[in-house]
């Protein structure tokens, strides 16, 4: 039997059927999505809908993986109210400060939640349209997440009927990974007025049927995903370079970070995911190429050119923000520029250096939230780099292991959909993919100037 599996990000929607017993790839589609921090979720719906044609139509079960935070809102006909507000829109990072301040601090919010919000959550965005919209925020009877929209929709779009996952619940701001139960008295407090929320399925549940009497799955977040397409297993650390940076690891006890740098989210299984995530990644490493006027090959070799340390410039790589640290209007800073070090190779290899120790100081943030990380694995678009997989275990000080190019967002939700087919205690034993390994010898004091950097702009204006 096959089984679709569809990623919903931020960029595409990525659609993939796979063989439901061993998770071989069969098929696959792929369609974009309109640029910008808002979108109208019928674009989503129309990006599956192209994606999917000719793969949704012969699967007997599909799982939906969606970007997390998203905030999608209707009114009481089901009607989306306004362009959904995307994960790395920061307009909601004074809510997000107020919010905090309201319901008890960091070390409240850590315990409720496990999380305590940025910008990203969805909790601090309905803050914001409460203040920025209040019009728009009354009329609010439903909050979804981008995933819980479209599996609703795939469902037939029956007022009242929407359901998600806990792990893709967990990023809201309004819901205990500890207790899987939603906190409504942090919407409504965000809000300014209760709404519905989606029904929690659980792991390897079939939560209804889709088009064709296909089963579907309950979806999840796309780093749950990510974590499921993967088999992550206790003592792997994830770090994946998309459009954000990710680094993430199983656990089983739930994390509660008051200093908000790892977020305490549940993964899809049953356990727990503590991630600490990065605005800046895959994103910055294009800059960088359209600076030099080079493709991203060529940025590859370019910085493969370089010694370390990339001649003694060092980047800053928040272009657009930052989430860890919590720094919503920074901007990037180059140190270290002169006349004999100012090449393509070194600013190159200073980009690729910069994303690389930016997510290795994210990583070493889980041993604190309850995982134990004894092994790299490196996924997402970032890792087609060349430069990137070789330099890797220099800055993390560790062999690292990359699997071969997959969409393993995709790929989760299909093992889920697979699992919710089954009726199984536990998701399908896939194989794993086939993996390269990299080694190198650690460059500590890359990893040095990064972090001096970042700590002598934390008091900057725009830093």
């Amino acid at each position: 039997m096959l089984v679709a599996g569809v990623d919903s990000s931020t960029q595409s929607t990525k659609v993939v059927l796979c063989d439901a017993g061993d998770g071989t790839v069969v098929g696959r589609g792929s369609a974009p999505h309109p640029p910008g921090t808002e979108v109208d979720p019928a674009a989503w719906w129309d990006a599956l809908g192209q994606a999917g044609a000719g793969l949704l139509d012969q699967a007997a079960a599909v799982g939906v993986a969606g970007q997390q935070h998203g905030m999608v809102v209707l009114d009481e006909a089901g009607q989306v109210i306004r362009p959904a507000l995307l994960w790395n829109d920061l307009r909601s990072a004074a809510a997000a400060a107020e919010l905090i301040g309201e319901l008890g601090g960091r070390d409240a919010w850590a315990k409720a939640t496990g999380s305590v919000p940025t910008a990203s959550f969805t909790v601090t965005k309905l803050r914001w349209l409460a203040t920025a919209e209040p019009g728009a925020a009354a009329r609010v009877r439903t909050v979804l997440l981008p995933h819980d929209w479209l599996t609703w929709r795939l469902a037939g779009a029956v007022p009242g009927a929407a359901t998600t996952d806990r792990g893709d619940a967990s990023g809201t701001g309004y819901f205990s990974p500890a207790s899987g139960e939603w906190l409504p008295g942090h919407l409504s407090a965000a809000l300014g007025h209760p709404a519905e929320v989606p029904r929690v399925g659980g792991p390897g549940e079939a939560v209804g049927e889709g088009p064709g009497g296909a089963l579907l799955s309950a979806g999840t977040g796309d780093n749950m995903a990510a974590a499921l397409g993967l088999g992550l297993a206790d003592g792997d650390v994830a770090i994946s370079i998309g459009t954000s940076g990710t680094a993430f690891a199983v656990s089983t006890v739930p994390a509660a970070d008051p200093s908000g740098a790892v977020a305490g989210f549940a993964d899809a299984t049953g356990r727990f995911l503590p991630l600490v995530c990065t605005i800046n990644a895959g994103l910055v490493l294009s800059a960088a190429a359209g600076l030099l006027g080079a493709g991203l090959d060529e940025l590859s070799a370019l910085a493969l050119q370089a010694g370390p340390g990339a001649g003694g410039l060092t980047l800053l790589p928040y272009l657009d923000g930052e989430r860890t640290p919590d720094r919503p209007g920074a901007t990037g800073v180059l140190r270290g520029l002169t006349t004999s070090n100012a090449t393509r190779p070194n600013l190159a290899r200073a980009t690729v250096e910069a994303v690389l120790a930016s997510l290795a100081e994210a990583a070493a943030l889980l041993p604190g939230a309850g995982a134990r990380p004894r092994r790299v694995l490196l996924i997402g678009g970032g890792a087609r780099s060349e430069a990137v997989c070789r330099l890797a275990p220099g800055i993390f000080g560790a062999p690292v292991t990359v699997p071969e190019p997959e969409e393993y967002v995709a790929l989760g939700a299909a093992r889920q959909a697979a699992w919710a087919l089954s009726g199984t205690a536990g998701p399908p034993a896939w194989p794993a993919r086939p993996a390269t390994e990299y080694t190198g010898e650690p460059e500590p004091a890359v990893r040095q100037r990064h972090v001096a950097l970042r700590d002598d702009t934390a008091g900057w204006p725009s830093g």
